[in-house]
């Protein structure tokens, strides 16, 4: 384990690291692509929570709006794919990256005559089944399965070598393809990237995934009415703790900046409680704290920290 404060800063909130011994030796250059597919969510603000972490830890971050990925997974024509990516540009930028941050659209930066040599060079060295292993978790809900799922994951371990990242970052759906990239970039001469994974939240009607494509997420633009509404219908059981999205929610985006929550009560109720983390599980197992006192105090903090995220959007319109 890493007594470097600044590899344990990275490691905060993470998954896991791959490793932390090469993270210390590696440059500082980091990458994480995003599709362009929807509203940008509280899911993928936890990899730009760890982007923002890796930039004050000194590293150039490089996002790629992955418009092929995009197309090859279906998600809309190229054109509507590319308005898109100007909405989640805007989005990435309101959530508090450096202005150093560097934005790549992939068919205007990465197709080239070295990337599709490089992608045939790939393709060589695995098997169909190994690829589309690899596409497991993002595809799985596909009703049928094409050829572009066994091409995606080997663009996306030469996205990684042609941006020149010594470091990749994305949720833990994207292992299995780090993982893919970690065995097959050194075999075309590049390379091999450090992965940092960052957990994925539940959807907020309980399933395993926030997603835009299935309505169960909440968007970092969301005003502060649409946020109540979603957080009040969120699946919060009585007494549970795991798997709960409304305990996800407050554990990453209350208490990974504040030591207590605020519960506000009306005395006949019990009063207000400012409570830790352990606290709050503790008492909501016991079933001494109601779900709606959890969602309402979930929903004000949420209103409150992604408030900028609207005033940069409500100064753009204006």
């Amino acid at each position: 384990m890493s007594t470097n404060p600044i590899i344990e800063k990275i490691k905060k909130g993470t998954i896991e690291i791959i490793s932390e011994e090469e993270l210390e030796k590696k440059e500082k250059i980091a990458y994480v692509g995003y599709e362009p597919s929807g509203n940008i969510h509280l899911g993928h603000a936890i990899t730009i929570k760890k982007l923002i972490d890796l930039q004050e830890a000194g590293f150039k971050i490089k996002i790629l709006l992955a418009d092929l990925h995009a197309y090859l997974n279906g998600k809309g024509t190229l054109e509507e794919i590319h308005e898109i990516s100007k909405y989640n540009m805007e989005c990435f930028k309101a959530l508090g990256l450096s202005e150093d941050t560097e934005f790549i659209l992939g068919s205007e930066r990465m197709v080239n005559e070295k990337y599709t040599l490089d992608l045939i060079e790939l393709a060589t060295h695995t098997t169909i089944s190994r690829a589309q292993r690899s596409m497991a978790q993002i595809t799985r809900d596909a009703k049928e399965h094409y050829v572009s799922e066994t091409l995606y994951p080997l663009m996306q371990a030469i996205d990684i070598a042609h941006l020149k990242a010594d470091v990749a970052l994305g949720g833990l759906e994207q292992r299995k393809i780090h993982m893919l990239a970690r065995e097959l970039l050194p075999k075309a001469g590049y390379e091999t990237p450090v992965c940092i994974h960052t957990p994925l939240i539940h959807g907020t009607d309980g399933s395993d995934k926030m997603s835009s494509s299935k309505n169960n997420y909440i968007a970092v633009t969301d005003d502060s009415k649409t946020i109540k509404n979603k957080i009040n219908k969120s699946f919060c059981p009585v007494g549970q703790v795991e798997d709960n999205p409304i305990m996800e929610l407050a554990h990453h985006y209350i208490f990974d900046k504040n030591d207590v929550m605020l519960i506000k009560r009306p005395e006949k109720f019990g009063g207000n409680l400012e409570l830790t983390e352990d606290k709050l599980h503790e008492m909501y197992s016991n079933e001494e704290i109601h779900p709606l006192d959890v969602k309402n105090t979930v929903a004000n903090y949420l209103i409150d920290r992604f408030e900028p995220v609207r005033d940069y959007f409500d100064k753009k319109e204006n």
